[in-house]
């Protein structure tokens, strides 16, 4: 009996796809694995440095990346070095691992999902319920309450509820579906994941974009029809448009995945489908932790501008305030010009006087005393004109550039 069960755990880690599919499903994984890190990485980098300016939804944007971000770094290597193995390594001990992470982190995002579409809903549709209940505490309230649920409902299966199995291609593992059959506690375990874990969350994303996309189209027909012009609430428009393709970006990615599962459950037998019917849905839904962070970077421009100071700071800037110029002669003699302001003094007798004697200063000069880019257009006509003679004044010396 130990052989025989020895054998049958050999065999469901073993690959069903051929060494070249496998493969394939590596680098795959490993490509998916590569982008989600930089996005990610990048949210949550972005929004440590604001910190303290992040609110509402924002937060259930990071929340939402640090789940990606964690499944992606702690959980699909393994996945990636047994496609590359052909076969799972480490036995039951990493696939209950692996299953395990991998189930608490799908269920953080899901969960994370339907709070910000409820959140957006409340702050569009019910302003006066958001200011009370959805504070800044409350959202970091609900972001702890959603990794609690997660991580108890995760670890029943540890306890008797359920059970982590390898996928039918071998490459994976995840909740035990098939344990529908096998008693009580696998079948209520299976069963209230997709009802209240899967299908509830679902609705809630549905429902409440489809209310907010309701409640601006109005808006934005009122006042089209009174003569307004539609960017009053531009700002508002923009988030809801990012929150509405976070949301529904995860819910397109899963699908798949979750009708295969649902639909493995009332088939005794333990293949009903080729591989490549679990495969693909499995490989799909890992692209959710992809597109995220370019949605967030895209539609929100408090991220980007973050984004360009944090480059800013990692590269030094060339040249501070100073203007190089190029004279298109033989030899390169770049002029550099130092912008400064004109230094005044107090008003005597109700004048303004400058500090310099305007008298002993030659043309050329009085054309750079002007104002912002009048001033370094001038400067460059007149230097222009003299760099040929300094270079035929200083035919064997080395050129250095001149500022003014």
């Amino acid at each position: 009996m130990n052989r025989s069960e020895e054998n049958r755990s050999s065999s469901a880690f073993t690959s069903t796809l051929s060494p070249a599919a496998d493969s394939c499903v590596g680098v795959a994984i490993l490509s998916m694995v590569l982008l989600s890190v930089l996005g990610n990485g990048l949210v949550l980098l972005v929004s440590y440095r604001r910190r303290t300016k992040l609110v509402g939804s924002e937060l259930l944007c990071v929340n939402l990346a640090l789940a990606d971000f964690l499944v992606c770094i702690c959980f699909y290597p393994f996945s990636i070095i047994s496609s590359f193995s052909h076969s799972w390594l480490g036995g039951n001990i990493t696939c209950v691992y692996y299953g395990l992470g991998c189930f608490f982190c799908g269920l953080c995002g899901i969960f994370t999902v339907a709070a910000i579409s409820v959140t957006r809903y409340m702050k569009i549709c019910n302003s006066l319920v958001y200011d009370v209940w959805f504070e800044d505490s409350n959202i970091r309230l609900m972001c702890f309450a959603i990794w609690l649920v997660a991580v108890v409902w995760s670890c029943l299966p540890l306890f008797g509820w359920g059970e982590y199995a390898p996928e039918p291609y071998g490459l994976s593992c995840t909740v035990a579906w098939r344990g529908y059959h096998s008693s009580t506690k696998d079948a209520f375990y299976i069963i209230c994941t997709f009802a209240v874990f899967t299908l509830i969350p679902v609705v809630l994303i549905t429902v409440s974009q489809g209310l907010i996309l309701a409640k601006l189209n109005r808006y934005s027909y009122s006042l089209s029809a009174r003569g307004i012009r539609n960017n009053i609430r531009g700002i508002e428009k923009r988030l809801s448009m990012m929150f509405f393709c976070v949301s529904l970006g995860f819910v397109v990615a899963w699908a798949p995945y979750a009708i295969v599962s649902f639909l493995f459950i009332f088939h005794e037998e333990q293949v009903y489908m080729a591989s490549e019917g679990y495969l693909f849905p499995a490989l799909f839904s890992k692209s959710s932790h992809i597109y995220n962070p370019f949605i967030y970077f895209y539609f929100n421009r408090k991220f980007q501008q973050e984004l360009r100071h944090m480059l800013h700071s990692i590269w030094p800037k060339l040249g501070g305030n100073r203007v190089s110029v190029h004279v298109p002669i033989e030899h390169h003699f770049p002029i550099h010009i130092q912008l400064q302001e004109r230094r005044r003094i107090r008003k005597k007798n109700g004048v303004s006087q400058d500090r310099t004697n305007s008298k002993s200063k030659s043309k050329d000069q009085d054309k750079c005393i002007t104002n912002n880019q009048k001033q370094v257009q001038t400067c460059w006509e007149s230097t222009a004109k003299e760099a040929p003679k300094i270079l035929e004044n200083n035919p064997g010396k080395d050129n250095k550039p001149v500022s003014l």
